[in-house]
């Protein structure tokens, strides 16, 4: 999966708006409309900011499973089981 693949995912399950996540964060919508459209890419920064918000690392953020797990689906299952 693509970041902004994830990024959706993370907004849905969380049932907010993008306009409210912008707002949480301090970020223009505009800015965070790009990221989820997937035109274009958050910072290290910025991306750190998102892994704090939803509770997750940024590894699983930018896509890149754990070596524990076998797959994204099997990280995907562990990070809501957390």
């Amino acid at each position: 999966m693509n970041f902004f693949e994830i990024l959706k995912k993370l907004i849905d399950e969380r049932n907010i708006t993008q306009k409210q996540l912008a707002k949480d964060l301090s970020m223009p919508p505009s800015t965070l409309g790009g990221y989820v459209q997937g035109t274009s890419e958050p910072d290290f920064d910025t991306l750190k900011l998102f892994a704090t918000y939803f509770q997750t690392s940024t590894d699983y953020l930018l896509g890149h499973h754990s070596t524990s797990a076998n797959s994204f689906k099997e990280d995907d299952l562990i990070r809501i089981f957390r």
